[in-house]
């Protein structure tokens, strides 16, 4: 079997990820490199290691997490299908099983908000450990004064949890908000629709999700 270790230090994936990172630097998109594929990886490995998902799976959807976005490499525009694309060449040619390709590929194809739907449970987790990585170390524009709404609402965020109870029956994230940068409505202005696919998400899992800033239910 092709391991998460195996993917993780190969060359090839990871020369992918540091000139799609660039590429998205060079458009003022915050951080998409080696901190925000290893946190996905980490926490929708943690979703389904929480719900008693197989060994296996759990392995896949790290490699889905930190493979998912490559796509960026080809273009912003359609990463995620072009990133299945990618996945699948290189998984092939690792040797990788034909079913476990299947689900890393649906997975990365369907992990964008414009387009995902989570047709399995680790597209599922894939799309949740995604979209709910927002913090302010992936702001990479140091001028506060030329921050746009997506500096600003990541820049916000002081402190993330991803936490299922214990009766695994609700998904919560908490964010700390810093209101100096960003507003309740900022906030909604960008990840509305995020939580949202977010919320079909985690039912695909058998979960509720709650959203929670400062304190307070949002969603």
């Amino acid at each position: 079997m092709v391991t998460y270790t195996q993917i993780k230090n190969n060359p090839t994936v990871n020369t992918f990820i540091s000139r799609a990172d660039e590429s998205l630097l060079a458009l003022g998109y915050t951080e998409h490199s080696f901190a925000h594929v290893g946190m996905v990886s980490k926490n929708a490995a943690y979703l389904l290691e929480t719900l008693g998902y197989s060994e296996h799976e759990i392995e896949l959807v790290r490699i889905a997490g930190y493979l998912h976005d490559i796509g960026n490499l080809v273009n912003r525009v359609d990463h995620s299908q072009s990133g299945a694309i990618m996945a699948f060449r290189i998984l092939e040619e690792l040797g990788m099983d034909a079913e476990d390709i299947a689900l890393i590929v649906t997975a990365i194809g369907n992990h964008d908000e414009g387009t995902g739907v989570p047709v399995n449970a680790v597209a599922a987790a894939l799309i949740i450990a995604d979209k709910s990585d927002v913090r302010r170390s992936r702001v990479r524009n140091r001028d506060h004064e030329t921050f746009d709404i997506h500096d600003r609402v990541n820049y916000s965020v002081t402190a993330s949890k991803l936490d299922i109870d214990d009766t695994r029956t609700i998904l919560s994230l908490s964010l700390d908000i810093d209101t100096q940068y960003c507003s309740i409505m900022d906030f909604f202005e960008i990840f509305l629709v995020r939580m949202k696919l977010c919320t079909k998400a985690a039912q695909r899992l058998g979960l509720q999700f709650e959203l929670l800033i400062n304190g307070q239910r949002l969603l």
